[in-house]
Order: C-alpha cells, then sequence, then structure tokens
C-alpha cells in the first residue's frame, strides 16, 4: 500500500493541501492501483490520457507500462509539482489545462510527442467526483473517442452507469450507447487521503466503434431521453405528454406504436426500446 503517510510528506514538501472544491482525494491503495492498471491492459503501444493526476502515484505506474501518457491536471501547483517529481520520464506530458475546454482530438495534436504512435489512447483516471458526467460526455462525444476508459467514480453513480433496465438513468442509457460498462471493483473511502465521504468503484468502459443502435439524429434521441426521465417516478404516458407538451392521448397512441406499455417507467426502457421509440416519436419532434 502506498502508506498514507507518505501522501501526507509530499503535500507537506510541497506546500501543497487537498482541495476540497476540486474533489482532490489522493489514491493510497496499491491494490487499487493494481486493479486499475490490470483493467487498462497497457502496452508500450498505447497512448494514455489521465485526468487530475494529484500528486501522481497513478501516473508513475503509467509511465511505466505506457509508451505515452499525457496527464491533464486543472490545479496550477499540483501541475508544477507533478512535472517536477516525474521529470525523469520522458514519456509523460503534464499538462495544466481545463480538460472540458480542450478535445481529445486536439489534446494529441497538441502535446503528443511520439508521432510513431497511433492516434488510438486510453483514458485512465481517478475522476473527481463533481464533474464527472461531464468528463465522460466529454470523451465518450467526443470526434476522436477513446477506444477503452478505466476511471475512478463514485459507487453510487459507478453502479447507475452499469445498470440494467429496471434501475436504468439518463445517465446510464447515454453512456451504454457509446460503451459497455464493467464494474472491476469496490473501493472503500479508506482509501483515499483524505478520505471522501462516499465510496467509489473503478469502472471500465469498451467504446464501441459504433452505438449498438442506429440514431440518425443523436442530439434528438437524447433530447428525449432526457424527457422521459424529467419526471422518473412518473409513467411514461405522464411524463412524455408533459415534457413534450404533447397530448396524453397522443402520446399513448405513439407509445403502443412502438410496442411500450404506457404505463412503464423510463428507468425500465432497454437501449433498443428506446431506439423504437425515437422511431415513433422523432417526426413530431421536428
Amino acid at each position: 500500500m502506498v502508506e498514507v503517510f507518505q501522501v501526507k510528506a509530499l503535500l507537506r514538501q510541497f506546500g501543497l493541501k487537498a482541495k476540497k472544491r476540486l474533489g482532490q482525494h489522493f489514491l493510497v491503495d496499491e491494490g487499487v492501483l493494481g486493479c486499475i492498471l490490470s483493467a487498462a491492459e497497457l502496452s508500450q503501444e498505447d497512448i494514455v490520457v489521465e485526468v487530475g493526476p494529484g500528486l501522481g502515484m497513478l501516473t508513475k505506474r503509467l509511465a511505466e507500462m505506457a509508451g505515452e501518457v499525457i496527464a491533464v491536471e486543472l490545479d496550477s501547483r499540483l501541475a508544477s509539482t507533478l512535472a517536477k517529481r516525474l521529470a525523469s520520464f520522458p514519456n509523460v506530458s503534464i499538462i495544466h489545462r481545463d480538460i472540458l475546454k480542450i478535445s481529445p482530438l486536439q489534446l494529441l495534436e497538441d502535446y503528443l510527442t511520439t508521432p510513431e504512435l497511433n492516434r488510438s489512447y486510453k483514458v485512465v483516471a481517478n475522476l473527481p467526483y463533481y464533474i464527472t458526467s461531464p468528463i465522460l460526455h466529454h470523451f465518450l462525444e467526443a470526434s476522436l473517442k477513446p477506444s477503452l476508459m478505466v476511471v475512478m467514480v463514485q459507487r453510487e453513480v459507478g453502479q447507475a452507469i452499469a445498470a440494467n433496465p429496471g434501475k436504468m438513468s439518463s445517465l446510464s442509457v447515454r453512456v451504454q450507447f457509446y460503451s459497455k460498462p464493467i464494474l472491476i471493483t469496490y473501493v472503500p473511502a479508506k482509501s483515499f487521503y483524505p478520505p471522501p465521504k462516499v465510496d467509489s468503484v473503478v469502472l471500465r468502459l469498451d467504446i464501441y466503434p459504433s452505438p449498438p443502435i442506429e440514431i440518425s439524429d443523436v442530439s434528438g434521441f437524447f433530447d428525449m431521453v432526457n424527457c422521459g426521465f424529467r419526471s422518473r417516478r412518473k409513467q411514461l404516458r405522464n411524463s412524455l405528454a408533459q415534457a413534450l407538451a404533447m397530448p396524453p392521448a397522443q402520446v399513448v397512441s405513439l407509445l403502443q406504436k412502438a410496442d411500450i406499455e404506457a404505463k412503464r417507467r423510463a428507468e425500465t426502457l432497454s437501449l433498443e426500446e428506446w431506439r423504437e421509440l425515437w422511431q415513433v416519436f422523432a417526426p413530431f419532434r421536428k
């Protein structure tokens, strides 16, 4: 295990403190690091993008296993510290940027130093909880998507993402549209310093070359999904009628056309059923 006192010593050495507003919790469990690295299936041919590298416990291990690591850190002092700590690794670039303000394509074009590697990349990261969903959307909806993501997320969020019909959410529909999620391991709060108030999970997302369902208007499709979940405790006939400002009788008729029971709730629908729903509702959304 990476001992807590080592992390505390590093923070003292560089005059740093964990910033709550940036969701900084530093992983101190070597076993969890091993699970992350194993799930990422790294080789010297891989380009890895790490978001929020913090003190670099994971970054160092990534650098030893991958061809190149681009670590993006929002905290300027942490980025500076990390650049000093990992100066001996020529295959690591520490970037002080907001990951949400630079596209993955631009990131690779600006900072990839080994052009002989192809543009396929993996995302491996302990994600800040407060921007987990935006970061997932940022990569999954990018023009240049990763081939694989292995991320640490809040336990509740990870379970929601990997949920089956019956416990689906708008987030799980969106993530499962682009990838196959697998829960790798549960991570107790004590595995971090300072410990967060919640447990975590390591989540692996195998990105599809193309979505498993064919949708002509992806933005419109997700708008309708969001409408279905806007009042998730309501039956679909009511939640869709309210969110889409359509007469309830018309909504019921369209649900019947899609072969979906009007009394069902959004959380029970599979990805394929959302596609059927979109096909019958799309002409009325223009």
